[in-house]
Protein backbone atom coordinates (compact mmCIF):
# COMPACT_ATOMS: atom_id res chain seq x y z
CA UNK A 1 0.00 0.00 0.00
CA UNK A 2 1.50 3.48 -0.83
CA UNK A 3 1.47 6.54 1.65
CA UNK A 4 -1.09 9.02 0.25
CA UNK A 5 -1.89 12.53 1.22
CA UNK A 6 -4.21 12.06 3.44
CA UNK A 7 -2.03 9.42 5.44
CA UNK A 8 0.55 11.98 5.55
CA UNK A 9 -1.76 14.17 7.31
CA UNK A 10 -3.12 11.73 9.65
CA UNK A 11 0.89 11.20 10.29
CA UNK A 12 1.39 14.31 11.25
CA UNK A 13 -1.21 14.46 13.67
CA UNK A 14 -0.03 11.46 15.19
CA UNK A 15 3.49 13.17 16.06
CA UNK A 16 4.42 14.69 19.73
CA UNK A 17 2.62 17.12 20.98
CA UNK A 18 -0.33 17.58 18.34
CA UNK A 19 -3.02 15.01 19.82
CA UNK A 20 -0.94 14.35 22.91
CA UNK A 21 2.20 15.08 24.67
CA UNK A 22 3.87 11.57 23.59
CA UNK A 23 1.97 11.19 20.51
CA UNK A 24 1.17 8.06 18.46
CA UNK A 25 4.18 7.04 16.61
CA UNK A 26 7.47 6.76 18.96
CA UNK A 27 10.47 6.50 17.91
CA UNK A 28 9.31 4.91 14.72
CA UNK A 29 10.22 6.87 11.58
CA UNK A 30 8.30 4.36 8.59
CA UNK A 31 5.21 5.86 6.67
CA UNK A 32 2.17 5.16 8.07
CA UNK A 33 0.80 2.49 5.88
CA UNK A 34 4.58 1.20 6.72
CA UNK A 35 3.18 0.57 10.14
CA UNK A 36 -0.08 -1.18 9.56
CA UNK A 37 1.29 -3.32 7.01
CA UNK A 38 3.52 -4.80 9.73
CA UNK A 39 1.55 -5.07 12.26
CA UNK A 40 -1.23 -6.58 10.05
CA UNK A 41 1.37 -9.16 9.03
CA UNK A 42 2.02 -10.12 12.10
CA UNK A 43 -1.65 -10.47 13.49
CA UNK A 44 -2.26 -12.98 10.52
CA UNK A 45 0.73 -14.91 11.28
CA UNK A 46 -0.90 -15.28 14.26
CA UNK A 47 -3.77 -16.78 12.96
CA UNK A 48 -6.25 -14.09 13.98
CA UNK A 49 -7.99 -10.63 13.04
CA UNK A 50 -7.40 -7.51 14.38
CA UNK A 51 -11.23 -7.31 14.49
CA UNK A 52 -10.65 -10.51 17.14
CA UNK A 53 -8.36 -8.61 19.15
CA UNK A 54 -10.63 -5.78 19.17
CA UNK A 55 -13.71 -7.35 19.80
CA UNK A 56 -11.36 -9.12 22.59
CA UNK A 57 -10.71 -5.76 24.14
CA UNK A 58 -14.03 -4.36 24.27
CA UNK A 59 -15.19 -7.72 25.88
CA UNK A 60 -13.23 -7.16 28.70
CA UNK A 61 -13.88 -3.55 29.10
CA UNK A 62 -17.65 -4.02 29.17
CA UNK A 63 -17.29 -6.42 31.36
CA UNK A 64 -14.63 -4.49 33.81
CA UNK A 65 -17.21 -1.79 33.39
CA UNK A 66 -18.92 -3.56 36.28
CA UNK A 67 -15.96 -3.35 38.71
CA UNK A 68 -16.65 0.38 39.38
CA UNK A 69 -13.03 0.32 39.38
CA UNK A 70 -11.80 -2.30 40.93
CA UNK A 71 -10.60 -5.49 39.68
CA UNK A 72 -13.27 -8.36 39.25
CA UNK A 73 -12.57 -11.69 38.33
CA UNK A 74 -13.53 -13.43 34.47
CA UNK A 75 -14.41 -16.53 33.85
CA UNK A 76 -11.38 -17.74 37.03
CA UNK A 77 -8.78 -16.71 33.90
CA UNK A 78 -8.74 -12.85 34.38
CA UNK A 79 -8.71 -10.04 36.48
CA UNK A 80 -10.50 -6.67 35.08
CA UNK A 81 -10.16 -3.33 35.99
CA UNK A 82 -11.32 -0.16 34.32
CA UNK A 83 -10.34 3.32 35.45
CA UNK A 84 -11.26 6.41 33.57
CA UNK A 85 -9.57 9.68 33.51
CA UNK A 86 -11.51 12.78 32.96
CA UNK A 87 -11.42 13.84 29.53
CA UNK A 88 -11.61 13.24 25.30
CA UNK A 89 -9.28 12.44 23.18
CA UNK A 90 -10.35 12.68 18.87
CA UNK A 91 -8.76 10.03 16.95
CA UNK A 92 -5.91 11.09 14.11
CA UNK A 93 -7.69 8.81 11.78
CA UNK A 94 -10.88 10.64 12.37
CA UNK A 95 -14.22 8.64 12.95
CA UNK A 96 -16.96 9.09 14.89
CA UNK A 97 -15.64 11.86 17.36
CA UNK A 98 -13.90 11.70 20.74
CA UNK A 99 -12.97 8.57 22.58
CA UNK A 100 -12.93 8.82 26.49
CA UNK A 101 -9.90 8.18 28.19
CA UNK A 102 -10.95 4.60 29.86
CA UNK A 103 -8.38 2.70 30.94
CA UNK A 104 -8.85 -1.45 30.56
CA UNK A 105 -6.31 -3.48 32.54
CA UNK A 106 -6.59 -7.29 31.46
CA UNK A 107 -4.52 -10.06 33.97
CA UNK A 108 -4.59 -13.44 32.88
CA UNK A 109 -3.81 -15.28 35.85
CA UNK A 110 -2.60 -18.12 33.98
CA UNK A 111 0.58 -16.75 32.92
CA UNK A 112 0.63 -13.65 35.35
CA UNK A 113 1.28 -11.02 32.32
CA UNK A 114 -0.85 -8.45 31.68
CA UNK A 115 -2.27 -5.34 29.15
CA UNK A 116 -3.66 -2.05 29.69
CA UNK A 117 -5.23 -0.22 27.04
CA UNK A 118 -7.61 2.69 26.56
CA UNK A 119 -10.89 3.23 24.47
CA UNK A 120 -9.30 4.83 21.48
CA UNK A 121 -6.74 1.62 21.54
CA UNK A 122 -10.00 -0.46 20.30
CA UNK A 123 -10.54 2.52 18.00
CA UNK A 124 -7.33 1.90 16.18
CA UNK A 125 -7.15 -1.60 15.82
CA UNK A 126 -10.54 -2.26 15.09
CA UNK A 127 -10.64 0.27 12.49
CA UNK A 128 -7.15 0.65 11.20
CA UNK A 129 -4.95 -2.63 12.16
CA UNK A 130 -3.16 0.32 14.16
CA UNK A 131 -1.35 -0.62 17.25
CA UNK A 132 0.90 2.76 17.83
CA UNK A 133 4.36 2.96 16.24
CA UNK A 134 7.69 1.14 17.86
CA UNK A 135 9.06 3.19 20.34
CA UNK A 136 5.47 4.64 21.45
CA UNK A 137 4.98 4.55 25.63
CA UNK A 138 1.53 3.06 24.75
CA UNK A 139 1.96 1.01 21.54
CA UNK A 140 0.30 -2.57 22.35
CA UNK A 141 2.14 -5.29 20.85
CA UNK A 142 -0.52 -7.58 18.29
CA UNK A 143 2.03 -10.89 20.23
CA UNK A 144 1.16 -9.43 23.66
CA UNK A 145 -2.45 -8.83 22.98
CA UNK A 146 -3.09 -12.25 21.70
CA UNK A 147 -1.64 -14.14 24.23
CA UNK A 148 -2.61 -12.22 27.57
CA UNK A 149 -6.57 -11.69 26.21
CA UNK A 150 -6.69 -15.44 24.46
CA UNK A 151 -7.72 -14.15 21.10
CA UNK A 152 -9.08 -17.49 19.22
CA UNK A 153 -8.83 -16.98 15.49
CA UNK A 154 -10.41 -14.39 13.57
CA UNK A 155 -12.14 -14.53 10.42
CA UNK A 156 -9.82 -14.03 7.29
Amino acid sequence: MKQTPEFDKIQQQMKKGVITLDGFLGDDTRNLVDIIASDSMTVNRLNTTCKAIADRMEYFKNLGLTGLGEFISVDDTFDVKVDSVRGLLPSPFGGKGMYGKINTTVVNKKTGRSVVYTDLHIHFIADHCFFEGKGSPFRLEPEDLVTVLEVGEGEQ
